[in-house]
C-alpha cells in the first residue's frame, strides 16, 4: 500500500491510499470507509482484491483518518462525494478504460451508493457492506438529530462501540487503540446530512440499474440487515432482468469482510458481479 496527500479543489488535504493488483488489474475497485474507520482499515481488504486482480483506491474522507478537517464534521454531505471523487480520477488517470466498482462499508455505503446514483455510467457495479441505510435508531429520532444540527451542528451525538464493528478481538483491538478514531463521536451537523442522504435515497433506490452486490451480517449492531435487504428489493424490483445479489451472514458483525471465510464468498460475489451474470439469492450461512 502507498499513502499520498492530495488536495482537493477547496483547498483540503485528502489521504489517498493506494493498492497496486499482483500482475496487469483486470479491474479497479474504490473502496469508501464509514465511520469509526479510515482508509488504512481497508487495507486487508484490499490486498485480498489485489491478488485476485484488482487494483484498489481509497481516501480518508476529510476530518477523518489524515486527512485535513475539524474531526468527524461535514456541513454538506456533498463533500463527502466530492472527497471520493479524488480517488476516482486517480484510478481513471492511472488506469485508463478499466472497468470501476464502488465498495462502500457501513456509513460509507451511504456515500459510495449516493455516488452511484449520481455517476452510473462511469461504473461496472456497485459493492455495499454492512450499508447504514437503516440503523438502530427510531426516524423521529433522526429527524430530531438533524434539526439539532441547525442550531447545534457541533454537539456530539453519536458514539458507536469498536466492539460492535467485528467479532475478531484482535481487529476491536486494534480499533481501540488506533488513535485516528480515537474517542471518535459524531456531531448533530454530520449525522443530520447523512440522515438527509439516506432519506433521499430511500426514494432513489429504484433509479439506480447497476449491478448490485449487498454484504451485511446479522448481529450488525451498528446497521441493520433489513435495510440492506430494502434496498436490495427496491434496487430490482422494477427491472425487467435482475442483476443483482443479497449475501446475509448469520452470526457476523459490521465487518464481514475482515474475516477469510466470509470475505472469500464476498470475493467470489464480486467476481460474478464483474461477469454481470448474478441470480437473485438470499444466503444464510453458519460460520
Amino acid at each position: 500500500m502507498s499513502e499520498q496527500r492530495i488536495t482537493h479543489p477547496d483547498g483540503t488535504g485528502i489521504n489517498l491510499h493506494s493498492w497496486p493488483a499482483r500482475g496487469d488489474p483486470k479491474a479497479v475497485v474504490v473502496l469508501q470507509h464509514g465511520f469509526n474507520a479510515h482508509g488504512g482499515h481497508l487495507s486487508w481488504a484490499a490486498e485480498q482484491l489485489n491478488a485476485a486482480g484488482y487494483a484498489c483506491y481509497a481516501v480518508d474522507l476529510r476530518g477523518r483518518g489524515k486527512s485535513d478537517g475539524e474531526r468527524f464534521y461535514v456541513d454538506n454531505f456533498d463533500k463527502y462525494l466530492s472527497d471520493l471523487q479524488l480517488a476516482f480520477d486517480r484510478a481513471q488517470t492511472e488506469h485508463p478504460g478499466l472497468p470501476v466498482f464502488l465498495m462502500g462499508h457501513s456509513a460509507g455505503g451511504v456515500v459510495a451508493t449516493s455516488y452511484a446514483l449520481r455517476h452510473q455510467g462511469r461504473l461496472k457495479g456497485l459493492i455495499c457492506h454492512s450499508f447504514a441505510f437503516r440503523v438502530p435508531a427510531p426516524r423521529f429520532l433522526l429527524n430530531l438529530l438533524q434539526w439539532l444540527s441547525g442550531p447545534f451542528p457541533r454537539l456530539k451525538v453519536l458514539k458507536l462501540k469498536n466492539a460492535d464493528f467485528s467479532r475478531d478481538a484482535a481487529w476491536v483491538a486494534m480499533m481501540n487503540t488506533d488513535p485516528l478514531i480515537h474517542d471518535e463521536n459524531q456531531p448533530a451537523k454530520t449525522v443530520g446530512e447523512m440522515w438527509k442522504a439516506d432519506k433521499i435515497l430511500e426514494v432513489s433506490f429504484p433509479k439506480i440499474t447497476l449491478p448490485i452486490l449487498i454484504i451485511h451480517g446479522t448481529q450488525d449492531h451498528a446497521t441493520l440487515p433489513a435495510g440492506s435487504q430494502m434496498f436490495f428489493d427496491c434496487a430490482v424490483a422494477q427491472r425487467q432482468k435482475v442483476v443483482g445479489k443479497v449475501v446475509i451472514f448469520v452470526g457476523a458483525k459490521t465487518k464481514v469482510w475482515a474475516h477469510d471465510c466470509e470475505f472469500s464468498r464476498g470475493l467470489k460475489g464480486l467476481s460474478q458481479l464483474h461477469q454481470i451474470s448474478i441470480d437473485v439469492i438470499w444466503c444464510r450461512k453458519m460460520f
